[in-house]
């Protein structure tokens, strides 16, 4: 194979090109009219009642922690198989993360490790719960939002890995993804390698008016600019019975987390083919659960699953590291998703060690993420399955 295969790929078409140029020759670059049309559209698309479109999906992170009031020493409780962000923006904010270890079967956070966290603790210990759809496999997020009920704690979905992925609930209804029914806030990125790329960006879904405009007020500065929400009074602002167009009030701090008008120009391009491209990752994601259900090598895989997004398609193997290897020297780029993060440098300041999180430490020896996108042609794909056999052959 002469084209180096990467794990990921965004797929930009002449749509999205001409999208972006013609936002690019309009009266706005940022703070314009896209942005708005990207944010109903994707609400929309979750089934959500508000979205805000910010820089990037760790950017809306920190603005979920920040709006729902993290402050320093609050513990939240996440998964240690994510990417850093997930953790890192409690500590943005001042609070402290806890690492649930993950179910071995689905890779994704145990609720009953949850469950045993918030039982050894005392009475409002804990303030949240970060759960990830990791790989694009939906959380069960009734039953975390259950027990989060019972302890009177808040939801982020770290939906990133998971737009149009769905759970059923046990009423058999399709509950999406960041629809924001079982959850507080939910988060979303457009990294190139995501489903929908918008080179950078993010999205924060919530059904709750105030944490929407708490959002809105965070993403430009803490700034407010909405006659009903003013706090000076109209003499100290120059106005008799109105305050003028040019008025505003910055109320608390904030941070510059906007995303462009072109970003959201091609984001909104790019959603128009959600769809198109989720049904594409699930007929790749058959076949690689076709070709290696039998293998004896296969420890396990992410396998067919009832409304997984399939981000990441990922093998449990031996010799994971001579694998990967071997994979790269035959352009194939496949990837690991995560080095747990309570094993980071960082996270191990406080305590954490090797053998606190016996689930996610074992999936980590053993994971590999194999190409997974929508313009991987079957060929390519073929050839991926066919040198890993061959490598597990020749041992």
């Amino acid at each position: 194979m002469d084209k180096p295969i990467p794990y990921g790929r965004q797929n930009i078409t002449e749509e999205d090109i001409s999208a972006v140029i013609e936002t690019l020759k309009s009266d706005y670059l940022t703070q314009g009219p896209k942005i708005a049309e990207f944010e109903n559209n994707f609400a929309n698309y979750v089934g959500s009642e508000y979205a805000v479109a910010v820089a990037n999906g760790t950017a809306a992170l920190h603005l979920c922690a920040l709006s729902l009031g993290i402050e320093r020493g609050d513990k939240v409780i996440t998964t240690p198989i994510t990417f850093a962000a997930s953790a890192n923006c409690v500590r943005y904010a001042g609070g402290e993360v806890v690492f649930a270890d993950i179910d071995p079967e689905t890779y994704l956070i145990d609720i009953e490790s949850v469950r045993r966290l918030l039982e050894d603790a005392p009475e409002g210990t804990y303030k949240g719960i970060i759960p990830v759809d990791f790989a694009g496999r939906p959380v069960d997020i009734e039953a975390l939002n259950k027990l989060a009920r019972e302890y009177n704690l808040w939801i982020i979905e770290d939906a990133c890995h998971a737009p149009g992925g769905f759970l059923l609930d046990k009423n058999n209804d399709k509950q999406i993804c960041g629809n924001g029914k079982y959850a507080d806030l939910a988060i979303f990125s457009f990294h190139p390698v995501k489903h929908i790329a918008s080179g950078e960006g993010g999205m924060i879904t919530t059904n709750n008016k105030d944490l929407y405009q708490k959002l809105l007020q965070l993403r430009t500065h803490g700034i407010v600019k909405d006659d009903s929400r003013y706090e000076n009074s109209i003499e100290f602002a120059g106005g008799k019975d109105n305050y003028p167009l040019w008025y505003m009030e910055m109320q608390e701090l904030g941070f510059n987390y906007r995303i462009t008008d072109f970003q959201a120009a091609l984001g909104n391009s790019q959603l128009q083919r959600a769809d198109e491209g989720l049904k594409e990752r699930r007929k790749i994601a058959g076949r690689y659960y076709k070709f290696f259900k039998d293998k004896s090598y296969i420890k396990g895989q992410s396998g067919i699953i009832e409304g997984h997004a399939y981000h990441l398609y990922i093998l449990e193997v031996p010799s994971r590291l001579e694998l990967y290897d071997f994979l790269r020297e035959h352009k194939i780029y496949a990837q690991i998703h995560y080095i747990p993060c309570h094993l980071m440098p960082y996270y191990r300041q406080f305590g954490w060690k090797e053998g606190d999180l016996p689930y996610a430490e074992n999936y980590y020896k053993h994971c590999i993420s194999l190409p997974m996108y929508p313009t991987l042609q079957e060929e390519e794909q073929e050839y991926v399955m066919e040198k890993i056999n061959s490598f597990y052959a020749a041992k």
